[in-house]
């Protein structure tokens, strides 16, 4: 595995885990009057740096609110939780992309002795 691919596996999983939790704020206040959802950014600065270590070592996750709804009291808990359900599942398939990668590793270094 080269230098680049562990720190963007880290990232994509750092930005994936900050936005289930705000889902999660955002789904448990779903009926607070006037709350206005959060929302996580990290995908558009991660391929912008996907091929330069010292650029991906920089990049961080922000979190902030998402735009005004055009109906004052239009929270789509619908929206929320298929957000919820998207980022698990890409989480999900990174933790095993991550592990196959150390799997590959540990049969290199320890000749496949399995």
């Amino acid at each position: 595995m080269d230098a680049v691919t562990p720190l963007l596996l880290s990232k994509a999983l750092d930005g994936l885990s900050a936005r289930y939790l705000a889902t999660a704020e955002n789904i448990a206040n779903a009926n607070t009057p006037h709350y206005r959802p959060l929302q996580v950014r990290f995908e558009e600065a991660l391929r912008a740096a996907a091929s330069d270590l010292k650029a991906l070592a920089g990049v961080t996750t922000k979190t902030e609110l998402a735009p005004a709804p055009k109906i004052a009291s239009e929270m789509r808990l619908d929206l929320e939780v298929a957000t919820a359900s998207q980022t698990a599942g890409r989480y999900m398939a990174l933790v095993e992309m991550l592990a196959r990668e150390m799997q590959i590793q540990r049969s290199a270094i320890g000749g496949d002795r399995g």
